[in-house]
């Protein structure tokens, strides 16, 4: 298990990262990506098997990983982190060597913690950047999900161009270790 600390200007929050397991993880996940709220996951009318079945072919893939984000021990968040000359973007860019896919779903609540979800991609991306061999980080979210782009942006990520992918219209945009840090800085009011 990875443990990852990030702070929000609210408050501290203790977050870490583990493997999922698709069978004992499938019915939490299951009543997070069902959600109305999830509708960007584009998993709205899967059953708990169909849940099963995709992340059981996730832990199959070699080139796409899936972690199961706790706050204090809680399951809170799912991250997921792929290979885009592999996954996903195959065809729709030219992909260069240090690319890593992410998308991360922070779940729905009754009660939404102010800023909980900027640290989540906060921490999801300290743990891609913990890796050398990361250089620049790829999302490809959906081009009228506005929130996230706006998470995008306050950590770094800059907006090339739109694709059109077989599910969705999205909005490619990149993040380097460079463009990451700075937005973390610049966060904590540092000058770098």
């Amino acid at each position: 298990m990875t443990s990852i600390s990030s702070t929000t200007s609210v408050t501290s929050m203790n977050l870490s990262l583990r493997p999922l397991d698709p069978l004992k993880d499938a019915e939490l996940l299951h009543t997070w990506v069902t959600h109305p709220k999830a509708a960007f996951w584009m998993m709205q009318d899967a059953k708990l098997e169909d849940v099963e079945r995709a992340y059981m072919e996730v832990a199959a893939d070699e080139h796409h990983h899936a972690l199961l984000g706790l706050q204090d021990g809680v399951p809170a968040f799912l991250m997921e982190k792929y290979d885009p000359a592999h996954r996903e973007l195959v065809g729709l860019y030219e992909p260069q060597p240090g690319d890593v896919g992410m998308h991360f779903l922070v779940p729905a609540t009754e009660t939404p913690v102010h800023g909980f979800t900027r640290a989540v991609i906060t921490a999801v991306m300290d743990e891609l950047f913990a890796d050398p061999r990361t250089r620049r980080v790829v999302v490809e979210p959906d081009v009228t999900n506005k929130a996230v782009h706006a998470l995008n942006e306050a950590v770094g990520f800059v907006a090339e161009r739109e694709i059109q992918k077989p599910e969705k219209k999205a909005l490619l945009s990149f993040c380097t270790r460079p463009q990451y840090l700075a937005a973390r800085a610049a966060s904590r009011g540092v000058a770098i």
